[in-house]
Formats: structure tokens, C-alpha cells, sequence
């Protein structure tokens, strides 16, 4: 009984800190038909400023890090990532009225990162004085990319198993099995030579992707250079400011990404709500197993299952309509976004009260 008092009491406490507040305000504006909007290069602009922050922080931690300590939590996250596609490919793509494409697209959305909710995560741990590695930052490629290849890899494997069951009528009244949509699936389809093809373009893609791109900049700084002076007189200082602007537009986007739910199947709402709960839980299992192993922090183990528990609303995307565009936008985006990114930054003061309560 004592966790659950503990936990209610955490979540009325963190409900309060400016991170979830301005998420619950951006939802209130949108709810009452508000006009006020930030213009899209402007989100762009904080997006981009906040991944270089989380990037060159990470790479200057690195820079100080023990290899093992590092390579046991990267380790996980990348199993996290494929684990959770799986997990969702014999789950929501089981379930009636969703079809395995939209379901596999979903599912790959959930298992890669939301850049977003990983720095509010970070904000609320700084507000509550709960220390964490550095290199936090440096997981989020790890588990992202592992999820968007393992969900495109499997969907297209479902695409081809569709079309080698179609029968194409020839004009000499012959049937071939799958005609030319089967031979054009085929040279898309992960077999042999095809597979490494389809493998490497994703994963150039999703590095060339801003999020990624802006990240991995800045751990290459971090690392390589010595950005310590600009990161603290620019990048620390407009952080928290910058991520209260972005929650309360990720709040209105939520709101307004919702309405698109109705137009699916609803078992995509139930997968939204449960989803980010039960992904956080494999998450905070890892943090830790690797606490354990190497000593990772309280901290640590909170923000793997922040990350775990998120779905990605920067990188995902654009690479999922670029790689699927059978899969239906409505379903993953309206997922993702509408639900699942509120549910995940919900849920951090659940992983700061089960850490608290099993460290």
C-alpha cells in the first residue's frame, strides 16, 4: 500500500513542475478551440536547439566515461528497440480491424525515441535533484534506429507475403502467381543482397533525418571537441525555457492528433494508453539489470524507461512515410503522437517512485 501512496504523491508533485504543467496547458488551449500556434520553423528551430544540447551534453560525458558502463546500456537499448517491435507485431497486429502494414508501422513508432520526452525527462530529473549519466543522450540512436529498421524490415516481408498470394490474370488467359506487382514487391523485398540494400537505406535515412542528424552532431562536438564554454553560457541556460515552448505545443499537437483516432480502428487507442506503460517497465527491467552489472544510476534507470516508454514524434515519421507509404499516417501518427507522447511524459514521476522505491 505504501508504493501506491508514494506514487499518487509523486504524480501530484511532478504534475507541478513546468515540464508536464505547460504539456497539460498546451492541451487545455487546444481543447478549448484556442488560436494560438507557434510557427513551424520556430518548433523546428527549439527541436533542433534541444537535440544539439542533449547531444553535446552526452558527448562531453563520454569523453569521461568507462567503455563497459557505456556498452551495457547502449546493449539494452538496442534489444529494448527490437523487443518492442516484436512485442507489438503478435499483439496490435493480431488484434481485428488492424492491418499488419499500419500495425507494424505503429509498433515501430512506439519502440524508437521521442527527442521530446527524453529532455523532459531530463528537465524533471534536474528539478527533483536525481543525478544521471552524461551519456544518456548518446542510447537515444540505439534504440531508435534498431526499432525503425525492425519494423520496416518486417512490414515489407508482410507487403511481399501479401503479394506472392495475389494471381494475375495474363492476356493469354494464364494465372501467374503475383504478376508484375509480385516481381516489383520482390526487388523491394529483405532477401539476400536485397536486405542489406533495404537495411543500409534506412539506416542512412534516419541518420540524415534532422533529429538524428542534429544529435549525432553534437556528439561528435562533445566528444572530439571542446564545446564546454558555449554549452554552458548558450545551450544550458535556454533549455528549460525551450522545452516549455515545445510542451505546450506537443500538448495542442496531442489534442488535435486525437480526433485522427476516431478514424481507426480503436484498438489502436487501447494500444496508445497500455503501450507506453508496459514498454517503461521493460525499460526500468534493464536500467536495472544494468544497475546491477556496472552501478547505473537511479537517474539512469528512470530515464531507459522514460525513453522505453516514449514513441518517437521527430525522427519516426518522416521515415516511416518515406519507407511505408502503404501504412496508414492516421494510425501510427495519431498513436504516437495523439496519446502515447502524453501517456509517456504522464508516466515519468511513475518510474521516479518505483526507482526511489526499489534502489
Amino acid at each position: 500500500m505504501e508504493i501506491f501512496t508514494t506514487i499518487a504523491s509523486t504524480l501530484v508533485e511532478q504534475l507541478q513542475k513546468p515540464t508536464l504543467a505547460f504539456l497539460i496547458a498546451g492541451m487545455m488551449l487546444a481543447a478549448l478551440g484556442s488560436k494560438f500556434e507557434i510557427p513551424e520553423p520556430v518548433y523546428k528551430f527549439i527541436v533542433i536547439l534541444l537535440l544539439l544540447k542533449v547531444g553535446i551534453g552526452a558527448g562531453i560525458a563520454i569523453r569521461d566515461a568507462d567503455v563497459v558502463s557505456l556498452l551495457v546500456p547502449a546493449l539494452g537499448a538496442t534489444a529494448l528497440g527490437i523487443s518492442i517491435v516484436i512485442l507489438g507485431k503478435f499483439t496490435l497486429a493480431r488484434l481485428r480491424g488492424v492491418a499488419e502494414v499500419d500495425a507494424l508501422a505503429t509498433v515501430g513508432m512506439f519502440g524508437a525515441v521521442s527527442a521530446s520526452t527524453l529532455a523532459a525527462g531530463m528537465a524533471v530529473l534536474d528539478d527533483s535533484g536525481i543525478t544521471y549519466e552524461g551519456y544518456i543522450g548518446a542510447l537515444y540512436p540505439f534504440m531508435d534506429i534498431a526499432a525503425l529498421i525492425t519494423a520496416i524490415v518486417l512490414a515489407k516481408l508482410s507487403l511481399a507475403r501479401k503479394t506472392a498470394r495475389s494471381v494475375t490474370v495474363n492476356a493469354g488467359g494464364t494465372a501467374t502467381l503475383g504478376g508484375p506487382a509480385m516481381r516489383t514487391a520482390m526487388a523491394k523485398t529483405p532477401e539476400g543482397e536485397d536486405a542489406d540494400t533495404l537495411v543500409r537505406g534506412i539506416m542512412v535515412d534516419t541518420f540524415r533525418s534532422p533529429a538524428i542528424s542534429a544529435l549525432v552532431a553534437g556528439l561528435v562536438l562533445g566528444i572530439l571537441a571542446k564545446p564546454d564554454s558555449v554549452f554552458d553560457s548558450f545551450y544550458e541556460p535556454l533549455f528549460r525555457g525551450l522545452l516549455s515552448i515545445l510542451m505546450l505545443i506537443m500538448g495542442m499537437e496531442a489534442w488535435s492528433r486525437f480526433a485522427e483516432l476516431r478514424k481507426v480502428a480503436h484498438a489502436y487507442i487501447l494500444y496508445a494508453i497500455t503501450a507506453p506503460l508496459i514498454h517503461g517497465l521493460m525499460g526500468f527491467g534493464v536500467g536495472l539489470i544494468a544497475h546491477h552489472l556496472t552501478g547505473f544510476s537511479e537517474g539512469g534507470i528512470i530515464l531507459l524507461a522514460v525513453m522505453a516508454a516514449s514513441s518517437s514524434d521527430i525522427s519516426g515519421p518522416p521515415t516511416m512515410r518515406a519507407a511505408l507509404p502503404e501504412a496508414n499516417s492516421s494510425a501510427y501518427v495519431g498513436a504516437s503522437t495523439g496519446l502515447g507522447t502524453p501517456v509517456a511524459i504522464l508516466s515519468i514521476p511513475l518510474w521516479i517512485a518505483l526507482a526511489g522505491h526499489v534502489t
